[in-house]
C-alpha cells in the first residue's frame, strides 16, 4: 500500500467499468478509501470484492442512478456517513448515445445529456459543499471527441455533452478557487475495454482508428485511472481549470 491518496475519500463513479474499477484498485492501493456507484450491480459488486482482496477500503451503492438528483445525494449521504467527508469526486460515469444527425431521436439526444452531463452536474453539486470543507479535488471524464472528430464514429451528441464537460470543469474551477478546490478533466482517446474490442473486429473501424494513432495501440483503462490519480493527489496541487488529453497521440495530426 503506498500513500498518494492516504487519509482521503475519493468518490468514483462508474466504479462497475473498464476505468472506474482500474481508478477503484489504483485509488485504494495509494490510500484512498473509495466510495464507488454503478448501475450494474453485478459488475459493482467484483470492484468491491477487487479491491477489498487487495486489502484496500471501498464501500458502493448499487444499483446507483446519478441522473437523478436524489440518486446523486444518497451516494454523498454514503460517502459522509461511512467517512466523514469527501476529498476528491472523480465523475467518471458516462452512458452514451450514437447516432449521426439525420439519424438521432430526440429521446437519444435527451438521455445522452442526462448520461453525459445532468449527473456530473448533479452529483458535483451535490458534492460541494464537502469539497469546500476539504479544499477537494474535481477531476472530470471528457473525451478526445469533445474536440476532434472521426469519420467512421456517429457521435454528434456525445461529443457535444463532452465539450460540455470541458467547458463545466473550467467553470468550476474558477468558481472553487476561492474555496481551495481544483477541477480539472481527462480527455481519453479509444480505450481497450469490451466495447472497443468487439469493434476492433470490424477492419474498416480498426484501421482508422489505429491508423490515427501515433503509438499504434489503444490505451489501458489503467492508463487513464493513473492520469486521474495524478489529478487527485497533491502532486497536481498547481493544476486546475486544464483538460489533460490521454490519446496515444491521435490530435498530432
Amino acid at each position: 500500500m503506498s500513500s498518494r491518496l492516504s487519509g482521503k475519500v475519493c468518490v468514483i463513479t462508474g466504479t462497475g467499468g473498464s476505468v472506474g474499477r482500474a481508478a477503484a484498485a489504483v485509488f485504494a492501493r495509494e490510500g484512498a478509501s473509495v466510495v464507488g456507484c454503478d448501475v450494474n450491480v453485478d459488475a459493482a459488486q467484483a470492484t468491491v470484492d477487487l479491491v477489498l482482496a487487495q486489502d484496500g477500503m471501498m464501500l458502493s451503492r448499487h444499483p446507483c442512478d446519478l441522473t437523478s438528483p436524489a440518486g446523486c445525494q444518497s451516494l454523498v449521504e454514503l460517502a459522509i456517513s461511512a467517512f466523514g467527508r469527501i476529498d476528491v469526486l472523480f465523475n467518471n460515469a458516462a452512458m452514451g448515445q450514437f447516432n449521426w444527425l439525420e439519424d438521432i431521436t430526440d429521446d437519444e439526444w435527451d438521455r445522452n445529456r442526462r448520461g453525459e452531463v445532468d449527473l456530473v452536474f448533479y452529483l458535483t453539486r451535490a458534492t460541494w459543499p464537502h469539497l469546500k470543507v476539504s479544499r477537494g479535488v474535481v477531476v472530470n471524464m471528457a473525451s478526445l471527441s469533445a474536440s476532434l472528430s472521426f469519420k467512421p464514429l456517429p457521435s454528434l451528441a456525445h461529443t457535444t455533452a463532452k465539450a460540455g464537460i470541458i467547458g463545466m470543469t473550467r467553470q468550476l474551477a474558477m468558481e472553487g478557487a476561492e474555496h481551495g478546490i481544483r477541477a480539472n478533466s481527462i480527455s481519453p482517446g479509444v480505450i481497450e475495454t469490451n466495447q472497443t474490442r468487439e469493434q476492433l473486429k470490424d477492419p474498416e473501424w480498426a484501421d482508422y482508428m489505429l491508423g490515427k494513432t501515433l503509438l499504434g495501440r489503444l490505451a489501458q483503462p489503467e492508463e487513464i485511472a493513473d492520469v486521474a490519480l495524478f489529478l487527485a493527489s497533491d502532486e497536481s496541487s498547481y493544476i486546475t481549470g486544464i483538460d489533460v488529453v490521454v490519446d496515444g497521440g491521435m490530435k498530432v495530426w
